[in-house]
């Protein structure tokens, strides 16, 4: 571990304290060696117009993918790629992002899949950031390293393909609100990225926001174990959502707050089952 641990109580009440940060943390910690700061947003123009200090980018949809084959880049890309931004294997990463954190999550799920070994969350995110004034900048770092390992995705147990939701044996937990899940809405299949609407069969719904207040940070833990009540921690667990991002922090959430054994993220989500030629769905009754 790289920098010492945000003190704040609120985060020692969770599994692993050790992956959450506040900005007042942050701020006092700004320009530290061995820090190295990413903003990730569903609308990449947000670090333009003012990002935290030292920050910098990566987008989720053209730093993190391979178009080519519908996935997730290799080693040798996310190894270019953190040599591009500056960061090294030894760094601590501390991630944050718009939408409550949504993508930032998502990309830090990324970062564990190449296993880099400290890799934090900024409660609340960029609007806890914004809310409390605190300085920004327009300047993007240019700062460039060398000799990031090379180092292969090591997959599960955090990712689920759809093999391994239809397998069946694990709870399945989507996240989406239930209007979405639900299915009886006529648009929602396609404003969810599927030509359908419902959930998947044998899906239980627990609403990604029911662990956060309404700025985005989260819940204590008592509250966050309440609002996942009736969800066994020790089962296998996948998450999914629309596209994946929302069920990124809810996957964080079960293991770093509530210390969930087996969590797994479903990427494929909606977007994959609800477009898949005879895959069942199910709606929930009227």
């Amino acid at each position: 571990m790289g920098i010492e641990l945000d003190p704040y109580p609120q985060f020692q009440e969770y599994a692993h304290p050790e992956k959450f940060v506040s900005a007042s943390w942050l701020s006092a910690r700004l320009g530290t060696p061995g820090l190295s700061v990413v903003e990730s947003d569903a609308d990449s123009f947000l670090y333009d117009i003012g990002h935290i200090p030292g920050a910098v980018r990566i987008n989720w949809h053209k730093d993190l993918n391979d178009d080519t084959v519908r996935d997730f880049i290799d080693g040798e890309g996310f190894a270019a790629l953190m040599d591009s931004k500056g960061i090294t294997r030894d760094d601590t990463v501390v991630l944050y992002g718009d939408q409550n954190n949504w993508w930032a999550a998502y990309t830090a799920w990324v970062f564990e899949l190449f296993g880099h070994p400290d890799v934090r969350l900024l409660d609340g995110g960029r609007d806890a950031w914004m809310a409390e004034e605190r300085d920004t900048s327009y300047a993007v770092p240019e700062k460039v390293t060398e000799g990031y390992p090379v180092v292969k995705r090591a997959e599960a147990p955090l990712r689920a393909y759809v093999d391994d939701v239809r397998a069946g044996g694990a709870t399945l937990i989507d996240v989406r609100g239930p209007e979405f899940f639900s299915g009886h809405e006529g648009d929602l299949g396609e404003s969810s990225g599927g030509l359908r609407s419902g959930h998947i069969p044998g899906a239980v719904n627990y609403p990604w926001g029911a662990a956060v207040h309404p700025n985005g940070r989260f819940k204590d833990r008592a509250a966050i174990a309440a609002a996942f009540e009736g969800i066994d921690l020790d089962n296998r667990l996948i998450t999914y959502c629309g596209a994946g991002q929302s069920a990124a922090h809810t996957w964080f959430t079960l293991r770093y707050v509530l210390g969930a054994k087996q969590p797994a993220l479903y990427d494929g989500s909606w977007c994959e089952w609800g477009n898949m030629v005879r895959v069942p769905i199910e709606k929930s009754p009227n």
